[in-house]
């Protein structure tokens, strides 16, 4: 069973690995050449989310530059800004600004020595494409000529004026994504397909059962495959070779013995995670709650649940490290460089100045994969045989050892009073952290757990998100329940814990509704005071073109039958509003269950690139139904046993539904993060239609014919 974090908040140094800490100089974000040619430094990495073209869009914009001559340097250790993780969709929400100030101010700075070189007043200046003018005159200057080693040697203005929506150039147009010619064509290159000279190829043989102890290892057993070393410290144990195959063989071939470790039994998850220590807190409480609950005698109880999920990275992890005694150089997609750093480092026992962490892209990730610990492996590795190497984890790496997104636990109760309003809101979770991280601290990393570290505690979070609703009762608590402890080493999975508590939230505000006999759409809206939110929500009706529903069709053997669900969240209670429709087809008699058509309502304040955000909801959407409708790890009382795509099923192309978005742009309201929030509605409102279609609630994700068929049956 796996220690989580469960310390209430971190330390000032863990926070600021965890959230950055930001420079204030001019040249930490920006410099231009003599050519004119602008380069970006920035903290966050592009994840496949589009955000290094909106980024230098954003520098473009405020700048007075064509976009094209923008280049956006991401995540290098000792070279870019130190912003913390690329994580929560925090990317544009809070990490464009300091950005968006740094160009602003880099403008403002080359119009007034443009000033003193054409001898006229700044007023008098206007800037385009990197060239300054003067009015009335003929006279221009190129950035490229202003520039020297000095001029952005200094603080910024963090006052500098900004430009107002009606000035904007690139701004919430649909800039072509920088990175898709060369995904397209295939010749872009991610981590996975690195190339350096002298690498040498690593595979990390895995432990028999989770927590087993390395008791033996037969070298002889290999000894037929050449050029082959064998890397052990104590249950950490990897071969490394320099031809990939070889080494390949050699894992497979390599004779070992395991002694102990062991999980707790799969068909006990649920009720193991309502049981045992827990540390509770209560987020909200308004009202009296206990006395609204047993004032009325028509009580409404569900309990919802939701499994352990993996990230699925098609791409399975990769890394490469180049360690030396003195100093080690990683190459890896992982979210955040620095506390990266700060954790190889004590791994190797370096000093961190001495280690230098490099973002390459990878094939996807979703959260906290396995890049981290992939990251380790090639570091011990490295500094075992003294060269390069390259580390590729399997499918069955992935699948089997990446950090999973938690299961959780979500118990409602509620009542409806007068008017058919809810009068009484109770709402319970039980949940391990899901910040679990490798901030500065090796011992959350795979590798170093095998080789003898210890994970530390951190701090509980994430599970928390989106637990408390954006509507308004009249008496209300939600409270959770932290688990010290996890079956499954758990971290991040996108949404963290909004996807599980929204679908509880959403899933009870339905059937609040058909108890009232009330439509679900006008249900929330009667509850829902946010203008905002009532506006995704209305935006949603009429793009689906909702008609008021009451009732759900009663359940029925052979044809198939029609229904459509609705749900609304803010993302984290404070970020972007999205509301969504979902069309879904049900067989009764064989749980069969397919959504058919989406429809979303999006708002995020300020647009940047509305074909880059439409990316972001389509794959939000689509990732999401796969988690509602397939995606469950499975374990034994040794290992996860769903290791490859029969027994950790993902969405395929034949079943991917239309997704249909209605964009809600506010120009004058700060953006918002779009990687993640979409996802916490496609559950419940996947759950909302299969009940709208034939009466049947099901309570726990996923949603396979087995369980729908099953949840018919108990209704």
């Amino acid at each position: 069973m796996h220690k989580g974090p469960v310390a209430a908040s971190t330390g000032e140094a863990e926070a600021s690995s965890f959230f950055g800490s930001l420079p204030t100089r001019l040249d930490s974000w920006i410099t231009i050449d003599r050519a004119g040619q602008v380069t970006a430094y920035v903290g966050k990495v592009e994840l496949g989310t589009g955000v290094e073209t909106a980024l230098a869009q954003i520098v473009a914009e405020e700048l007075d530059v064509a976009v094209e001559s923008v280049s956006v340097v991401q995540g290098q250790t000792g070279i870019t800004p130190n912003q913390g993780f690329t994580a929560g969709s925090q990317t544009l929400q809070s990490g464009s600004p300091p950005l968006r100030k740094a160009a602003a101010y880099a403008r403002l700075i080359l119009l007034s020595a443009a000033g003193k070189r054409l001898n006229a007043p700044v007023g008098s200046l206007a800037a385009h494409d990197g060239i300054v003018s003067a009015s009335g005159t003929d006279r221009t200057i190129t950035y490229g000529e202003l520039v020297n080693e000095n001029l952005f040697d200094r603080e910024i203005d963090q006052n500098v004026p900004l430009k107002k929506p009606s000035q904007f150039r690139y701004v919430g147009k649909a800039v072509g994504r920088v990175d898709i010619p060369a995904k397209v064509f295939g010749t872009f290159a991610y981590v996975q397909d690195m190339k350096m000279a002298g690498v040498w190829h690593g595979r990390v043989i895995r432990p028999a059962a989770v927590g087993a102890h390395l008791e033996r290892v037969d070298r002889s057993s290999i000894a037929d495959i050449p050029d082959i070393r064998i890397v052990q410290e104590r249950d950490f144990l990897a071969v490394a070779g320099p031809d990939a195959w070889a080494t390949i063989r050699a894992a497979r071939a390599l004779k070992t013995s395991w002694s102990g470790g062991a999980l707790p039994a799969f068909d006990r998850l649920y009720t193991d995670m309502t049981t045992g220590p827990t540390t509770e807190d209560v987020i909200a409480k308004k009202g009296d709650v206990d006395r609204a609950l047993a004032a009325d005698a028509h009580l409404l109880n569900a309990t919802y649940m939701w499994p352990f999920q993996s990230h699925g990275s098609i791409g399975p992890s990769s890394a490469v490290a180049d360690v030396r005694p003195d100093r080690a150089t990683i190459w890896a997609a992982t979210q955040g460089v620095y506390a990266l750093r700060g954790a190889i480092a004590k791994l190797l026992k370096l000093s961190e100045d001495a280690v230098r962490v490099v973002y390459v892209e990878a094939a996807g990730c979703y959260g906290h994969n396995g890049a981290d610990d992939a990251a380790a492996d090639a570091a011990l590795v490295s500094q075992a045989i003294g060269k390069p190497v390259r580390v590729q984890w399997s499918l069955a790496d992935e699948l089997g050892w990446d950090p999973k997104g938690p299961a959780m636990v979500m118990e409602l109760r509620g009542v409806l009073g007068a008017g058919g309003k809810v009068a009484g809101w109770s709402y319970e979770v039980w949940t391990p952290t899901h910040v679990n991280r490798a901030v500065g601290r090796p011992g959350n990393l795979l590798a170093a757990q095998l080789a003898g570290l210890q994970a530390t505690e951190g701090w509980a979070g994430g599970g928390d998100r989106n637990a408390r609703s954006n509507y308004t009762f009249a008496n209300e608590r939600v409270v959770v329940h932290w688990k010290p402890t996890s079956a499954l080493r758990q971290s991040a999975l996108r949404s963290l814990g909004g996807a599980q508590n929204t679908f509880a939230n959403e899933s009870f505000m339905d059937e609040l509704a058909f108890a009232a006999g009330a439509d679900p759409v006008a249900f929330r809206l009667a509850h829902l005071d946010d203008p905002r939110g009532r506006a995704v929500l209305e935006a949603v009706a009429r793009r689906a073109n909702w008609q008021s529903s009451k009732a759900a069709r009663s359940a029925t053997d052979g044809a198939t039958v029609t229904g459509r669900g609705v749900a609304f969240a803010r993302y984290d209670n404070e970020s972007a509003y999205v509301a969504a429709v979902a069309d879904c087809e049900l067989v009764p008699s064989t749980g069969a269950v397919r959504v058919r058509e989406i429809y979303i309502a999006h708002d995020c304040g300020q647009i940047i690139n509305p074909d880059g955000l439409r990316n972001q909801i389509e794959g939000n959407a689509i990732q999401a139904t796969s988690r509602s409708l397939k995606e469950e790890v499975r374990y034994d009382r040794e290992r996860v046993t769903s290791i490859d795509w029969e027994s950790y099923p993902i969405l395929r192309f034949p079943e991917i539904p239309d997704v249909h978005i209605e964009l809600i742009d506010r120009p004058d309201e700060p953006p918002l993060g779009a990687g993640e929030p979409t996802t916490i509605v496609m559950a419940p409102a996947i759950a909302n239609a299969i009940f709208a279609a034939g009466g049947i609630r099901v309570r726990r994700v996923p949603f396979t014919p087995e369980r729908v068929r099953a949840a018919r049956n108990a209704s």
